[in-house]
Formats: C-alpha cells, structure tokens, sequence
C-alpha cells in the first residue's frame, strides 16, 4: 500500500500536487513542474523524498507525501518536516492517510529523529480531526511566517 516514490510516480506526483494545491483553493500556486520535481526527488542532491499510496488490488497511485527533513538545535538531531500528504477522495477512509503518517513515523523512529511535523489550513476540519485522533496535537504558540515574490525579492536587498 506505501511505498518510496521513483521517478516512473512523477507523472502522478505532479498530478496529486494540482488536485491538493485545488483543494486547498491555491491551485495558481502550483507552479513547480515535473522536471523541477524530478531534480528535487531524483537528482544528485535531493531536497526531499516522496512516498506513494497505492490501491492494493490495483497497483494505482492514490496518494503521497513528500516530506524533508529539518533540524532541531533543542534536541540536536533531524526530524521530518511533512510538506504533503494527500489522498484522492475516492480512496479516503481506506487508511492509506494513517499508512502514510505511519511510515514517516516509522523512519523517525528507526532513525532516531525525535520530530515528525507538517502546517494544516485552520479550515480544514477534516485533515485536523484525522491528526488529532492520531494523536497529533497543534502547536498553537508558534505563527508560520513566509517571504515569496517582491518580498523576497526586497528582503534579499537585490532589488
């Protein structure tokens, strides 16, 4: 039902992401494209890892999370930072959301890193109440701050 990504899953990499990206009502977001994706799972320095949801009876790609890993100083060791999970619709309730979660909780664990984490839309209720009854808790002190674009731009006073 999981299994790690190879580049043959770009095609439905790329695909998941605008179904997501369209979901969480962003889709003009989603620009990265199959060859970008491909350098950042496949190529010589990977900036992330991406693993597949598969229908059991009939092979078919159904979902993903990618995910990379990150640092923490408190502790002084990595952890996952999940940048994506998504299940099509029609696959959700088959457990392949938890299967998902559960093989990056498993790579934490088998690898000694202590933190698996990743950001939800405050409107999204049913992703919420899915990591809550996972045990997943928010982390309500922290806000996530973002530069993009002409911000960017002028903050790294290239402009």
């Amino acid at each position: 039902m999981i299994r790690p990504a190879t580049p043959a899953d770009l095609p439905a990499i790329h695909a998941l992401i605008r179904e997501l990206a369209e979901y969480e009502r962003a889709l003009e977001e989603a620009k990265a494209t199959e060859e970008q994706l491909h350098e950042a799972l496949f190529g010589s320095r990977p900036a992330a890892y991406a693993h597949m949801a598969t229908d059991d009876s009939t092979g078919a790609v159904i979902g993903y999370a990618i995910w990379f890993l990150t640092f923490t100083t408190w502790r002084g060791v990595h952890g996952i930072y999940l940048e994506d999970l998504y299940v099509r619709p029609t696959a959700r309730g088959g457990g392949h959301g938890k299967a998902l979660l559960t093989a990056l909780a498993r790579i934490c664990v088998e690898r000694g890193y202590q933190r698996l984490e990743w950001s939800v839309l405050n409107w999204n209720t049913p992703a919420i109440d899915f990591y809550e009854a996972l045990g997943a808790r928010p982390q309500d002190e922290w806000t996530v701050y973002r530069l993009t674009d002409e911000a960017l731009t002028k903050a790294s006073g290239t402009s």
